[in-house]
């Protein structure tokens, strides 16, 4: 019945006088676009089916196909607008739940992009990072307030424990079972390459990254799959998941079809059930419920592993990052509604949680003006897409960024949005044997690297034109950011000055 009332939302245009009917689009496409007529000889497209994953365009010997948006739309209604109109046709033909996956797609604002980052000029002159030491090292973990000094006179550096970042960059959560077992390969190859860390998700480690330890944060969810003590003492850190940017107050749902082997026997449930965690942790309901467990998790591991509390961006997250500070966690990292992930209700993705850049400036304030901003380091996500947005984060007063999307873009992710589906022809959400082998761990690990040297070269040449040599001196900096086009509320959550003062 769907057919009958929606359109396909993608037109395949081929060009007959260059398909010479190798047939490779059909070889490729896991969701059965293409199919070849024997009787006549020629190539067609179910096109209802389409995704545009680009992976026909992209393989295409002869470069025949393109991929467009249909024209063919209803009738305008600036109130009823066409998406909303089939996103009601597919409800009530299905009666189920809309699902989504890579984040908030709509038109809401982006700070980043209306905030401008400030250069020295001739009294305060820039520093070529070319011939001058710049520091993109990062330490995240409790600080002290003061300098201590013992009876020799010496520094006493007997701190809490740390974790040592190349630069303020790692990659987020992404569980074995929602992405593929090459896809944490790469990930966690690449981790170990650059010098930072990379987040198993709430999926387990596979016994084969356990080598990758040093260069991984191992996560605790509500549904705690996966977890036990070797788990525990397998990484870097601990992150305790309490909420995730693209769907705040919800759990997680992974499908009982991407449950198969190993990622079943990661994750320590049967083969084809679905993983479902509950939306809340069924022992945290309050802050010092919190604490017990954080403090529970760091006994485990006799205190040598900072733990990580994830928490989304929502409207009192100062609030709850002022409790969160106070449980014990050494590190809070705060996720926006504009991440990504696997599959979320379209109606929570949408509509539940605040951007990251305001979530981050009320945090980092709030942590100042009670006096404990060094007892946690600040970890934000949701929509990192650049160097600059990195720089624009530690100013506004994170110590590092988690980024997801875009370390899927870098392995080939074409941003289809239909993880959930399984079937992601560039090998990267799926657990389809014949599709997994499609990502080249190899490949990318090298992508991924020459990604975040990239954002490296680039961040150290912003800092050298701010007259920067160093991160620390960059982070909470907010005299060097500027506002254009937002309200004098927005620029005073923000804690920055407007273009032009």
């Amino acid at each position: 019945m769907n057919e009958l009332y929606i359109t396909p939302e993608f037109e395949v245009v081929r060009n007959e006088n260059r398909c010479i009917a190798c047939r490779v689009c059909e070889r490729q496409c896991a969701n059965e676009v293409h199919s070849f007529d024997e009787t006549r000889g020629v190539l067609r497209s179910d096109e209802i089916r389409c995704v545009n994953c680009q992976r026909c365009v992209s393989l295409c010997p002869t470069h025949a196909l393109k991929i467009v948006k249909n024209n063919c739309t209803l009738r305008e209604n600036a109130n009823w607008q066409n998406a909303t109109i089939k996103e009601i046709y597919k409800q009530a033909n299905t009666g189920g739940v809309l699902l989504s996956s890579m984040g908030n797609p709509k038109p809401m604002p982006v700070y980043w992009d209306k905030i401008l980052i400030n250069a020295s000029q001739v009294t305060n002159p820039p520093i070529d990072p070319l011939r001058e030491p710049m520091e993109t090292r990062v330490f995240l973990g409790k600080k002290p307030d003061v300098l201590r000094r013992g009876a020799d006179g010496k520094l006493l550096t007997d701190l809490e424990p740390q974790l040592s970042l190349s630069m303020p960059v790692m990659f987020s959560a992404m569980s074995y079972g929602s992405i593929s077992y090459n896809a944490h390969a790469s990930l966690a190859a690449a981790a170990e390459a650059l010098g930072i860390l990379y987040n198993t998700g709430e999926g387990g480690l596979h016994e084969d990254f356990y080598r990758y330890g040093a260069n991984t944060i191992v996560q605790v969810a509500s549904g705690r799959f996966g977890v036990y003590e070797d788990y525990l003492n397998a990484g870097a850190a601990i992150e305790i998941k309490m909420g995730q940017g693209a769907k705040p107050g919800i759990g997680g749902h992974l499908p009982g079809a991407k449950i198969v082997g190993d990622v079943s026997r990661t994750r320590m449930i049967p083969e084809g059930t679905d993983a479902i965690s509950p939306a809340p942790h069924h022992d945290i309901y309050s802050i010092e419920d919190l604490r017990q467990l954080v403090y529970s998790l760091k006994e485990a591991t006799n205190c040598q592993k900072p733990v990580i509390v994830k928490v989304a961006a929502v409207h009192n997250i100062a609030a709850i990052a002022s409790g969160v500070a106070r449980s014990g966690a050494d590190i809070i990292a705060i996720d926006g509604f504009r991440g990504g992930t696997g599959a979320a209700p379209t109606r929570i993705r949408d509509h539940v949680g605040i951007p990251i850049e305001l979530a981050l400036a009320a945090v980092d304030q709030r942590l100042r003006d009670e006096g404990i901003r060094n007892n946690v380091s600040l970890v934000v996500g949701g929509s990192i897409r650049s160097a600059a947005d990195v720089v624009k984060a530690v100013a506004l007063g994170a110590d590092a960024c988690y980024i997801a999307t875009a370390a899927l873009l870098a392995l080939g992710c074409h941003l289809c949005r239909t993880c959930q589906s399984g079937k992601c022809n560039w090998g990267i959400a799926t657990q389809r044997a014949d599709l997994v082998k499609r990502l080249n761990p190899e490949i990318g690990k090298e992508r991924l690297c020459n990604l975040m040297t990239a954002w490296r070269h680039e961040i150290m040449e912003i800092m050298g034109g701010m007259g920067i040599n160093s991160i620390e001196t960059l982070r909470g900096n907010r005299l060097m950011l500027r506002g254009i086009g937002l309200s004098e509320k927005e620029l005073s959550i923000l804690g920055i000055m407007h273009a032009g003062e």
